[in-house]
């Protein structure tokens, strides 16, 4: 665990960075740092490894003091990434992350074995091992960084913006990648960004920070959004809170209805009524929406409307199965299970009444194992239209 007591920076002119910072980041979470420009984050960050002295107040890991510690001895057991990897430019990628190994005097196979094997775990082609740092992509420079802070197997990861100078796309890919490496691995990751969204997509806790080096509010994600400390707090997260929200609300209990998927041997005469139709496959896989009252015959010769973006059932948030049924033609979220298969169908209304009060908190002091989530009910009897019709 890291922790911060009463930790302050006070440059001779007076300017304060930080300003008796106190907070916690537990061992094998994400605790990320967000909040306005000149709010401390980084300075906050950069006290872990000692790259910035406090005036005042103590850093703890696992409650021994980093002041006791010889600084190069320190950060070879932390792993840091920043903002536009800072590679070694005349260095081919595995020698870039091989840099702590070689430190730590490890021979060259074996730091190059490690380098490899950690180029595949963050998505590179081994191949890409001997090419040097300008002939890769943004995206590709910010996993050798990740490769790298990772090639001594640190405890601690320090990641300062790493993902935030390259483009959306690739930044969502990142952010995917990351949390899938975390899942496996559990470092324990103190993790800098200006973006409220990659915070809330991110984080176990959410340590918000004012101007001035003030350390506003500490939170789980779900609770920062369901209970800001103050105006600034909700100012800074957005008007549009209410919709993340949903982003921690689960699908698992959501109640799919099964009355708009047909067959697509299915006559357009039996969905008579019905403005819009779920044509499937005889695996129940989605082929596209009809409109009965436009068609005669089977729905299977029908024009059909892509099905578009669907949901995992029980696996994703009730805001991505929202977003489904916004951009379904039928206004209905397809959900589907780990096959593809559908599994129902839900509307805006049934989504929305989902609860979003009382949500569990992600809190780091929850170290119990989560539940699998309920599976949603799926109706075992054959699709309207099929053989058992």
């Amino acid at each position: 665990m890291i922790t911060f007591e009463g930790v302050t920076k006070r440059y001779p002119d007076g300017t304060v960075a930080l300003d008796d910072v106190s907070l916690e980041c537990p061992t094998g979470r994400i605790t990320v740092f967000v909040g306005t420009s000149g709010g401390g984050k980084t300075t906050a960050l950069r006290t872990i490894n000692r790259m910035v002295e406090p005036t005042a107040g103590r850093v703890l890991i696992d409650g021994g003091d980093v002041r006791e510690r010889r600084p190069a001895e320190l950060r070879r057991g932390i792993g840091y990434v920043i903002q536009h990897a800072g590679l070694f430019p005349h260095r081919t990628i595995e020698d870039n992350i091989a840099t702590v190994p070689y430190l730590l005097r490890w021979n060259k196979k074996k730091a190059r074995a490690a380098a490899h094997e950690l180029m595949e775990r963050v998505g590179l082609d081994p191949s890409m091992a001997r090419r040097y740092p300008f002939q890769l992509s943004g995206g590709q420079q910010q996993r050798v960084g990740v490769a790298r802070a990772l090639a001594a197997d640190p405890p601690i990861m320090l990641m300062d913006e790493p993902f935030s100078a390259v483009d959306p796309v690739v930044r969502a890919e990142l952010q995917d990648e990351f949390l899938r490496l975390q899942a496996e691995l559990h470092k324990t990751i103190v993790f800098v960004t200006h973006d409220i969204d990659e915070a809330i997509k991110l984080g176990d806790r959410v340590a918000v920070f004012q101007t001035g080096g003030r350390l506003v509010q500490v939170d789980a994600p779900e609770d920062l959004l369901a209970h800001p400390a103050d105006e600034f707090v909700a100012g800074f997260i957005g008007q549009n809170r209410g919709i993340r929200t949903l982003g921690f609300a689960e699908t698992g209990g959501l109640r799919l209805s099964d009355d708009a998927v047909f067959a697509g041997s299915a006559d357009a005469a039996d969905a008579a009524g019905l403005d819009w139709v779920l044509v499937v496959d005889a695996d129940r896989r989605p082929l596209g929406w009809a409109r009965p009252a436009d068609e005669t015959g089977p729905l299977a010769e029908a024009r059909l409307v892509p099905v578009g973006a669907t949901f995992r059932a029980g696996a994703d948030s009730v805001r991505v199965a929202l977003d489904a049924a916004v951009l379904s033609p039928a206004g209905l979220a397809v959900g589907v299970d780990e096959t593809g298969a559908v599994v129902g169908t839900a509307g805006g209304a049934d989504l929305l009444a989902v609860p979003t009060h009382g949500l569990a908190g992600r809190a780091a002091a929850d170290s119990a194992a989560a539940e699998p989530a309920d599976t949603p009910e799926r109706a075992d009897a054959p699709v309207k239209g099929g053989a058992g019709d």
